[in-house]
């Protein structure tokens, strides 16, 4: 996975992020160059493809060339062609591409030329695969590597980083054996956190202490990674395509490795709160994202470099408060309900009790589909089917939906009496699998197409029609 950030303020709404096809050809060429002299990492990309639905390329995390073959093909002048540039780190030279997802390319005095794969876990891999080779990196360890394949000058190694860049040297936790205690203990803490609170404002306080008291132990990004760690783990256990393609990649020891995007949606009262938590655990508000005046929603894009995780933050949103600081200021509730608010009014916040939206994952677009659709997995029409990006909702979960959530939003006059009554008969609409597709390096979101998808699964256009009297 890419952890390239482009620094952008609250103010900028993402309109900017355009296909870098001169790039994704350099890095599709670095890629076949290991392709052509590694059979093994040949049957690796085919076995991806056909168990998992996803591409090679979207795993690797970065390319380590050596002087050597760089200086051969001068490939140095090549990147900076066509966008990467410079990056100043203390230990080594490297490249990234700051337009576009593309991995970290490095420039090394070593002999032989590196590709790394993006894993949860190492292990995980090797034994999936049935490797013997050594770990380098202690269990725990912020990151860890293993060489998998080899072929001449050339070499495929594994690498998991938790909350570090892929070029930070290997090194062991700050305090040894009470450090890993302590790392193990938030773990837990992070995936049994409490998310179910009469005032919504009091579980995001909850989780705030929680962070905040990891952070002083392991530091932002370490914390970040166990943090979202957890939150796909409950994710994963609310929505059955999850599961399955969980289920999918763990079997050739992936993970969710690539992992493009996590989903909320927020009420928004709780909007203010859930950024200044994200921001916490180290992201930065990327850009902002508007489906235009007749959808209803916005969101904040926000990013944490260190973790290369990206989250999408939904809410209900005027026009006119797209000029302010939405993110920061706070939004106060309206007189109705949108697709967001409702869905939070019916299922609890993203955050808390209802858990992520969606998680969005990068995969050969129809190949996955196909292979979802083998296990009875049903995929919704693409809403976004550009060459540059691909994309589509699973049928979504349905979810039960708390009597006395219906017989507040019904006093309210939130919901008619119809709604309420098949919101208890049949539940509502909960959340997705996104299965995506990015081509040339594309960073950007479709603002034209997810509105309709996000229009289609508002809870009240999934209740059976009744006819009228």
């Amino acid at each position: 996975m890419n952890s390239s950030k482009k620094s952008t303020t609250t103010s900028e709404i993402t309109n900017s992020w355009q296909p870098q096809p001169e790039a994704g050809l350099a890095v599709q060429e670095l890629l076949q160059a290991f392709l052509g002299r590694i059979d093994d990492l040949g049957q690796l990309e085919s076995q991806m493809l056909r168990h998992t639905g996803t591409r090679l390329g979207d795993w690797v995390d970065h390319f380590d060339l050596s002087s050597g073959f760089a200086g051969s093909g001068d490939w140095i002048n090549r990147l900076l062609q066509v966008g990467y540039c410079r990056v100043e780190t203390a230990s080594s030279e490297v490249y990234e591409h700051s337009e576009g997802l593309f991995p970290i390319i490095q420039i090394s005095e070593e002999p032989k030329c590196r590709l790394g794969i993006h894993v949860e876990s190492v292990v995980d891999f090797l034994f999936a695969h049935k490797i013997q080779t050594p770990v380098i990196g202690r269990p725990l360890a912020a990151k860890r590597i293993a060489k998998v394949f080899e072929s001449g000058e050339f070499e495929v190694w594994v690498i998991e980083r938790h909350g570090v860049q892929c070029w930070n040297d290997l090194s062991p936790n700050p305090s040894g054996v009470e450090f890993e205690r302590k790392m193990m203990e938030m773990r837990e803490v992070f995936c049994l956190r409490n998310r179910l609170f009469d005032c919504a404002s009091d579980g995001f306080g909850h989780a705030l202490e929680l962070i905040h008291k990891s952070i002083e132990v392991m530091g932002v990004g370490r914390s970040c990674d166990l943090f979202f760690e957890a939150e796909r783990l409950y994710w994963q256990s609310r929505n059955r395509a999850a599961r399955i393609q969980k289920s999918r990649q763990d079997q050739l020891g992936l993970g969710w490795g690539n992992h493009d995007h996590h989903t909320y949606r927020s009420s928004r009262d709780c909007f203010a709160q859930l950024v200044s938590v994200l921001e916490t655990l180290g992201f930065i508000c990327r850009e902002r994202f508007y489906a235009g005046p007749d959808a209803g929603w916005g969101a904040q894009v926000l990013e944490q470099p260190d973790c290369g995780i990206v989250v999408f933050a939904d809410v209900d949103l005027s026009e006119e408060e797209l000029v302010g600081d939405f993110a920061h200021e706070g939004l106060a509730n309206g007189d109705s309900l949108g697709t967001v608010g409702l869905w939070c009014r019916l299922h609890g916040e993203a955050f808390l009790d209802a858990g992520m939206h969606h998680l969005e994952c990068q995969f050969n677009y129809q190949a996955a589909r196909k292979a979802l659709n083998a296990d009875g997995i049903q995929c919704m029409d693409a809403f976004t089917n550009f060459d540059y990006l691909k994309q589509c909702f699973t049928e979504p979960e349905i979810w039960p939906v708390d009597p006395l959530r219906v017989e507040r939003l019904k006093t309210e006059q939130m919901i008619s009496e119809n709604e309420a009554a098949g919101f208890l008969e049949n539940g509502a609409v909960g959340s997705h699998l996104e299965v995506l597709e990015r081509n040339d390096g594309y960073k950007g979101f479709n603002q034209s197409g997810v509105s309709k998808i996000i229009s289609k699964t508002d809870p009240r256009k999934q209740l059976p029609v009744k006819p009228s009297i």
